[in-house]
């Protein structure tokens, strides 16, 4: 079953048919569950938000009545009900919202483009209209919708970028002619859009657009546009066109609040966004920060604050509630903030509702209310945030573990500081860490004339990582430099929780110490909260709903359960993954062991990955090749903790099957000396099936370019072991084994059918016999490959055949197929994160450009070769692309065409010359 909210509500069974929900409060009801995406919705929110404070006659047996239709439209088993409400059972890939942002943030992390850009379109495909289009007036939607439509926007100008930059202009046009036509005022659009058309050629219509744009902001809102679109707007006029999009600027602070008796490090870009939604006038009027304890939740608000005092001339207040206690009323709350303002002060009585008067005190006003340290009385503040965003009560910003969950509350994940990278040089480490900058600082505060060198730098680094980049946990521990120094601290951090953290004087209680922090917030789960909370500790890098499953379903409800520790900031959750932070994960172990649980839970985490790594096995040779590599790539360390974790316990069954399942993952991703290693230590292990073991031990062989024993082969995986032991084989240089290992492959191939075996070999000799110079011969073996690659959807193997197909017309000079076949060769070694290819192919394009007399054209695919070369750390690519720009503009168009010879027939597959790509 699917779910769609982008655009009309729309329910889409497993057929792919149109679930039919015909009555309007009964789509009302799922389309409030869906906006809350797993989590319990209590019933009076429910009857709220479906009859906006005008309620039927008994709403309870109502509100029952469309639950009940909704479960026979949908099925018992997806509406489910707890002591906290309803909720709707969803996984991440049946709800298009969910889909879509998954997508956005996997092509955000990608570097390239090219394959950026065509994520980004893929995402907004999913779009059918305005984001619950049918529900447009309901107040419960407009928080998600319009949070879903600034999404949408943002990827959609992403895409543009992504397509100015690989010379799509008039693709990128065509997209930023409607945004900026719906969006009139958003000058990140406009400033790209002036880009894309003077990239074009069209300086003219480039230049009206700004016009056109500084006279509405001008009318509007009384504002020129800023500085980065009118520092575009000059450089087209010079007709010298800037690459970067405009940003938003700053605005200068000035605060009457308390000073913060140390400054804010590592918080600009936060700050900023923050800032941003609070001083926009159609802008969010409650912004809630959530993070762990002692990220800085509260030093950035106040931070806030300050800096938009003048834009708020009714003030800008921060309201303290740690010490409110947990039984406090919301009219307690309510009182704390009259005190607090001042407001009317002995004016008020016992008679009167203090929510209700305090609504009305400050309806209509300018002012900007901070309410800090909410975790323990989140309800409440609920209730009171509620009551004044009806009053139009000026702008709030809520600090808290836990969102309020409320209609119109934004939330801003708070995240820690950023962490060193890699250990170099001091100056570089200090500029590209806010974790390390923080801590040199404080560092220096508690030891004047502390300096960060390249002999203590790699402690400092240690520190900073083992800490997570948690602002309170850095300070506290910098401030021990009085008493040790950096590396006794990081030695000390081995047993984090042992290691004393000074008196901490000036901060609450449970903040004085890294146990105390995690203490508090473990005192305030349940049972059953605690349990699915110190299973999780068993992983290394996150887990997936299934992973978290697989450890803590002990008929727990675990996606309740985790998404109330996601909104206690004690699970980070990022797309489809939920993570801990390493501090609160090392806590959490010492739990699992104090209740007994630690090898059980174990015992079961290896059997996850074993059973998903097997899954995972077929699919990559075939159309899910590339869902298989993303699954890998990203369980990478899980599955090598499974490993080490079926070691330790001398669990050789599973570890054999763990290295078997992994083998051509390994091959793929040119991570030899990683599957040697692997297989090394797994067949030490005594026991495992006789068959696992002797699989094993050829695909060892393979790795290792040796000839397996006799009685290594077996069942099918015979052939595929040729084909590893052929690769290694072909780049140790002895060309005579490896060719008669491709004739024993393509012999094998025949008799057993194993059409997958019988094209890789097609596609490695169709090399060989280019190398011979028997080039019809060589496109013949080439084409044949192809095409059963093509039939079995393997993407890889397309790549490889390609490869071999575009060298052999490179050689004859047949230029006609060249360019489609390069074009699809990079799509694929983008899509599967082949990059020596990725450049390889770029080269080639450029080559094929600057013999056509494009210039610059040419010169992009090397830019963008020399790019990708650089971010993967691969410096004959760099060297290459340097070369050939030097040379770009000192020699005649048709010399830069002129091939090379290529290194490596190598489409990404064994054998391929990755060792410097990560």
């Amino acid at each position: 079953m699917r779910f769609g909210v982008l655009g009309s509500l729309t329910v889409w069974d497993s057929g792919g048919g149109e679930v039919p929900i015909t009555e309007t409060k009964v789509r009302a009801v799922l389309a409030d569950l869906l906006v809350h995406h797993g989590r319990s919705v209590s019933a009076d929110r429910l009857i709220e938000d479906l009859w906006e404070g005008r309620p039927p006659g008994r709403p309870l047996n109502t509100l029952q009545t469309k639950i009940s239709q909704l479960r026979k439209a949908l099925g018992a088993e997806r509406v489910l009900r707890s002591p906290a409400g309803y909720r709707v059972r969803v996984e991440d890939d049946e709800l298009d919202a969910a889909l879509f942002r998954r997508t956005v943030e996997r092509a955000d992390r990608i570097h390239d483009p090219g394959a950026r850009g065509r994520l980004l379109a893929e995402a907004l495909g999913l779009w059918r209209g305005p984001a619950f289009a049918d529900f447009t007036d309901a107040v419960f939607v407009r928080a998600e919708a319009a949070r879903l439509e600034e999404l949408r926007v943002g990827a959609a100008e992403r895409l543009a970028e992504a397509r100015i930059e690989t010379g799509e202009e008039d693709a990128a046009v065509a997209g930023l002619r409607e945004l900026v036509e719906e969006h009139p005022l958003r000058e990140r659009s406009h400033g790209l859009y002036m880009l894309a058309l003077s990239r074009t050629g069209r300086q003219g219509e480039a230049l009206r657009t700004f016009h056109d744009l500084r006279a509405r902001l001008r009318d509007r809102l009384g504002i020129d546009p800023d500085p980065a679109v009118r520092d575009l707007y000059a450089s087209i006029l010079r007709q010298e066109p800037e690459s970067s999009a405009p940003r938003r600027v700053a605005d200068r602070p000035r605060s009457n609040l308390p000073g913060p008796p140390t400054a804010l490090i590592g918080r600009e870009c936060e700050s900023a966004h923050v800032r941003a939604a609070l001083s926009d006038p159609y802008g969010d009027r409650l912004v809630t920060l959530t993070g762990p304890g002692g990220v800085g939740k509260t030093r950035l608000a106040v931070a806030v604050a300050r800096s938009l005092t003048e834009d708020f001339p009714d003030g800008a207040w921060i309201v303290e509630l740690a010490a409110m206690d947990r039984a406090a009323t919301t009219a307690d709350l309510a009182e704390r903030v009259i005190a607090t303002l001042g407001l009317c002060e002995g004016a008020v009585d016992s008679s009167f509702d203090l929510v209700e008067w305090l609504r009305e005190a400050l309806r209509n006003r300018r002012s900007l209310i901070v309410l800090d340290n909410c975790e323990h009385v989140v309800s409440q503040v609920a209730d009171l945030a509620g009551a004044l965003l009806a009053a139009d009560a000026g702008r709030l910003v809520v600090t808290t573990q836990e969102a309020l969950d409320i209609p119109g509350e934004t939330v801003f994940p708070l995240a820690p500081l950023t962490l060193p990278d890699a250990v170099g040089d001091p100056d570089e480490m200090i500029a590209s860490s806010s974790a390390v900058r923080l801590f040199v600082e404080r560092a220096r505060a508690a030891s004047p004339g502390f300096v960060l060198t390249g002999e203590n730098a790699p402690a400092v680094a240690a520190v900073c990582r083992r800490l997570d980049g948690v602002p309170l946990a850095l300070e506290l521990v910098a401030a021990r430099l009085r008493a040790f120094t950096p590396e006794q601290i990081a030695a000390g951090l081995d047993d984090r929780f042992a290691l004393p953290t000074g008196p901490g004087r000036g901060r609450p209680t449970r903040q004085q110490t890294l146990r105390s922090m995690v203490d508090w917030s473990w005192n305030l789960l349940t049972d059953g909260e605690r349990t699915v909370l110190r299973r999780l500790a068993v992983g290394r890098d996150g887990c997936t709903l299934a992973g978290a499953r697989a450890v803590c379903d002990d008929g727990h409800d675990v996606l309740d359960v985790l998404s109330r520790l996601v909104d206690r900031s004690l699970v980070v959750r990022e797309g489809e993954r939920y993570r801990m932070l390493e501090s609160v994960s090392a806590y959490c172990v010492e739990r699992l062991e104090g209740a007994g649980e630690l090898e059980e839970v174990r015992g079961r985490f290896i059997a996850f990955h074993v059973r998903e790594a097997e899954r995972r096995d077929p699919l990559l040779r075939g159309s899910r090749q590339r869902e298989a590599l993303e699954w890998l790539d990203t369980e990478t360390v899980n599955l090598r903790h499974a490993l080490e974790l079926a070691m330790r316990a001398g669990d050789a069954d599973a570890a054999l099957r763990l290295v078997n399942a992994l083998a051509w993952y390994w091959r793929l991703r040119n991570r030899v000396a990683e599957a040697q290693r692997s297989f090394e230590a797994a067949l030490r292990l005594r026991g495992g099936s006789p068959r696992t073991r002797r699989v094993a031990e050829g695909r060892l062989a393979a790795f290792e370019g040796r000839p397996p024993r006799e009685g290594g082969l077996v069942e099918a995986g015979a052939l595929r072991l040729l084909w590893f032991a052929e690769s290694v084989l072909y780049h140790r240089d002895d060309r005579k084994a490896e060719r008669a290992l491709v004739e024993e492959a393509l012999a094998h191939a025949g008799e057993s059918g194993d059409r997958w075996v019988e094209a890789a070999a097609l596609a490695e000799r169709a090399g060989h016999r280019l190398d011979d110079g028997e080039v019809s011969a060589s496109r013949a073996d080439a084409r044949r490959s192809a095409g059963i690659f093509l039939d079995l959807e393997d993407h890889w193997g397309l790549l490889r055949a390609n490869a071999a197909l575009a060298r052999a017309a490179e050689v004859d000079l047949d230029h006609r197929g060249v360019a489609a076949l390069l074009e699809e060769d990079l799509r694929a070694a983008e899509g599967l994160g082949l990059w020596v290819d990725v450049i390889e192919t770029l080269f080639r394009l450029g080559r094929l450009a600057a013999s056509r007399g494009e210039r610059s054209r040419a010169r992009r695919f090397h830019e963008r070769a020399r790019r990708v070369a650089e971010e993967r750390s691969y410096a004959s690519g760099v060297v290459e692309a340097d070369a050939w720009l030097y040379r770009a503009d000192r020699v005649p168009a048709e010399a830069l065409g002129e091939p090379r010879p290529d290194a490596s027939l190598s489409a990404g597959g064994p054998g391929t010359a990755q060792d410097p790509v990560p």
